[in-house]
């Protein structure tokens, strides 16, 4: 067993910092959608009140002419 973990140290080392940044991407998109900003919506630029929920009304409409 302590053969097998020294082989793939290396290895562990690695998933455990992706991991570790995956979490903090994730905490961080969760902090910024609770405060009300903009998470990365396609087409925003930072803006304060973001624009995936100005493009819901958009969607409803183009099914509505569909």
């Amino acid at each position: 067993m302590l053969q097998w973990l020294a082989a793939n140290a290396a290895t562990m080392i690695v998933c455990a910092v992706l991991a570790f940044l995956f979490v903090l991407a994730v905490r961080r998109i969760y902090r910024t959608r609770k405060s009300g900003g903009c998470a990365g919506c396609s087409g925003c630029s930072g803006c304060s009140s973001c624009c995936c929920s100005q493009m819901e009304p958009e969607k409803a409409e183009v099914k509505n002419k569909l």
